[in-house]
């Protein structure tokens, strides 16, 4: 029987469409999330049904763990000895780390550590593992480039995501672990994270409540659809990363390595102003949102935008949904699974 896929954070937002995604096309997965309460474990619970019922007998398996339980990580990779490994397990939310630093230290930090050493000692192919814009950090070189240094995160969720790229590029060196590192870029789509702004402002436009829209809607983001993450994903865990022939050690660039370790922004490239997200969520959901003007909140940025020139000559892809095409698809979606 073929070596299964290990997807951590299996029952998140980019987590369960990375599973349906390879569960479509045939593959063994194994899904591993500890279904927290960091928001509503029904959405979590939600996202799993629907994976157990599009699984074939004998191609999904669920396992309830947290990847800070070091001895339940190796014992679940001694059993199933996964292949290939997405993790995608993490503390999320940049203004949650404010408050809650400890959080993200256990999980994004000493949890990715042990998924790192269970992909050492068990043979592991392949590790695709998220990062995320926010290591760009204080950075307003647009558009961000994996050449550009990333050595001034404004949150310590953005600092745990640059250690894990030290961290993985620590093992890729030392033990010779193809590893992956993709920076996403604000995702979005149906099924996402409640702590988000697309469904905070979704809730609150059709319940006729204010929505906060911070920096006055002065900010940029690039907004950027579920499936064209699921799809860089998914093409990365195809091709396994390898030393770069051209690496240059008196003049590092920071997206290679002379170890088998690449890093790939994954983003729409089309950033845009918070304030027309929002209008076109409003023409989508057939309401006016009442706007609360904020200003700008600790540990966020004012822009980002992706180069995503590295991905494409790497694997042939890059993002290209339309916003009006996606928000127009996440409304149909939260209207169908939130109607009253």
């Amino acid at each position: 029987m073929t070596r299964p896929v290990l997807v951590t954070g299996a029952a998140g937002f980019i987590g369960a469409a990375v599973c349906e995604r390879l569960l479509a096309r045939g593959e063994r997965v194994l899904g591993l999330d500890n279904l927290n309460a960091y928001y509503d474990p029904a959405l979590k619970q939600a996202r799993l049904g629907r994976l157990q019922a599009r699984a074939a007998p004998q191609q999904w398996t669920f396992l309830p763990h947290a990847v800070e339980d070091a001895a339940a990580i190796g014992a679940l990779f001694a059993q199933w000895r996964p292949a290939r490994v997405v993790h995608l397990a993490a503390q999320a939310g940049v203004r949650y780390s404010i408050d809650n630093p400890a959080a993200y230290l256990q999980s994004n930090l000493l949890g990715f550590g042990h998924v790192l050493e269970a992909c050492r000692r068990h043979g592991v192919e392949h590790l695709v593992y998220a990062s995320s814009s926010s290591v760009y950090g204080g950075n307003t070189n647009l558009p961000f480039s994996e050449a550009q240094a990333v050595n001034h995160p404004v949150s310590l969720y953005a600092a745990t995501k640059k250690a894990n790229e030290l961290m993985a590029h620590s093992y890729s060196h030392l033990y010779g672990l193809p590893a992956t590192g993709l920076r996403f870029f604000t995702v979005y789509g149906p099924w996402g994270r409640p702590d988000m702004a697309p469904m905070l402002f979704a809730r609150a436009i059709l319940a006729g409540e204010p929505i906060q829209v911070f920096n006055h809607g002065r900010m940029r983001r690039d907004f950027t659809y579920i499936d064209d993450i699921v799809e860089g994903v998914v093409r990365c865990l195809d091709r396994a990363a390898t030393p770069d022939p051209g690496f240059q050690p008196l003049a590092p660039d920071p997206a290679t390595s002379w170890a088998p370790h690449r890093i790939f922004n994954i983003g729409n490239s089309q950033p845009v102003e918070l304030l027309r997200f929002i209008a076109l969520l409003e023409r989508a959901l057939g309401r006016t949102a009442r706007k609360q003007l904020m200003p700008m909140q600790p540990g966020d940025v004012e822009a980002t935008a992706a180069d995503t020139a590295l991905l494409e000559a790497w694997v042939g892809f890059r993002p290209a949904t339309p916003l009006e095409e996606g928000v127009e698809r996440f409304a149909r979606w939260y209207q169908d699974h939130y109607a009253p």
